[in-house]
């Protein structure tokens, strides 16, 4: 899909054509949209489709005509019927007169700069603070899903004590393997921003500056966030592992328990059936002996099972 937007009297609006100022924003294109994109503005085919790549890493490419930069930007899907997040690659080409931004997958993010009234002075003209604007947008998107994924491990916690299939592991595994995806992610995104900022080629007006210096603090705040969600998420998983083991370690005592309580009958059975003299077995000749040897049994098998609670062995 390709869309172009224009700012024009501080109004974010959509045009037509591809004019001085242009925002084009390209959403899972088309080998012919990209063409034209490329054709238009003299890039080279391979950096406009270089976003569409899952596997593509963060960089950015300063060239002669423009300047190529990829980041990746955190998305919800769902992976084993449970709703999680990944991150993909987003494309942002500039040069003198234009952006470029490219992505696989329909992304709130950037209809964010559909309206020019939500970004506090946002023009599609300033190119170097759009992509700025875009890049601190995206720090803030990652702390809003981190902050999810942490309201979904308290959520967990709360019921971990009611852990019982696979199903609740998966949960949790889930929820690290979008930590280790954003942790890659945000580290990635961090070396570009501060290429950004120790690049001479490109011109930065102070009010430029400081919206820099802002994405730098928020994506660093968003690896801090990151690092901390990752450990608690590491404790959590040890806390299941304990209690798992706290659980088995009580089943095999109980089945202990059962076992030594059950033996006593087979015992006492053993040996009234050996093939003796029945003078010698105590009560074998009484008229009520068989009442009194069973009932002697269940006494001593439940004196036993008391004994087995009272030492918590039950």
């Amino acid at each position: 899909m390709l869309k172009l937007f224009r700012t024009d009297n501080h109004k974010t609006h959509e045009v037509s054509k591809i004019t001085e100022g242009t925002w084009i924003q390209l959403q899972s294109p088309t080998s012919e949209e990209a063409q034209r994109v490329a054709e238009a503005l003299n890039l080279e085919f391979n950096d406009v489709m270089a976003a569409i790549d899952p596997d593509e890493k963060t960089r950015i490419e300063i060239l002669d005509d423009y300047t190529l930069i990829i980041t990746d930007i955190p998305v919800k899907e769902t992976r084993h019927h449970e709703e999680t997040y990944k991150t993909i690659p987003l494309g942002i080409i500039f040069n003198r007169e234009n952006v470029v931004t490219i992505c696989s997958e329909d992304t709130p993010l950037l209809n964010y700069f559909h309206e020019s009234d939500i970004i506090k002075d946002f023009s599609t003209k300033k190119r170097l603070k759009f992509i700025y604007q875009i890049m601190l947008r995206t720090s803030m998107f990652y702390q809003r899903a981190l902050t999810d994924v942490d309201k979904k491990r308290i959520e967990f916690e709360e019921h971990i004590g009611t852990v019982r299939n696979e199903s609740d592991l998966v949960k949790i595994h889930e929820l690290e393997s979008a930590l280790v995806y954003f942790m890659t992610s945000l580290r990635g995104n961090n070396n570009v921003i501060n290429r950004l900022a120790r690049s001479n080629l490109l011109s930065h007006y102070p009010e430029d500056r400081e919206l820099l210096d802002d994405v730098i603090i928020e994506n660093q705040q968003a690896i801090e966030m990151a690092q901390i969600y990752r450990e608690i998420i590491d404790g959590t998983r040890e806390l299941i592992s304990s209690i798992m083991n706290l659980r088995m370690n009580h089943v095999m005592k109980s089945l202990t328990s059962i076992t030594v309580i059950f033996s006593i009958p087979m015992i006492i059975s053993g040996m009234y059936g050996m093939n003796v003299d029945a003078k010698w077995m105590p009560l074998a000749q009484a008229v009520h002996g068989f009442g009194i040897i069973g009932l002697t049994t269940v006494l001593i098998c439940v004196i036993a099972f008391i004994i087995l609670k009272r030492n918590k062995m039950m």
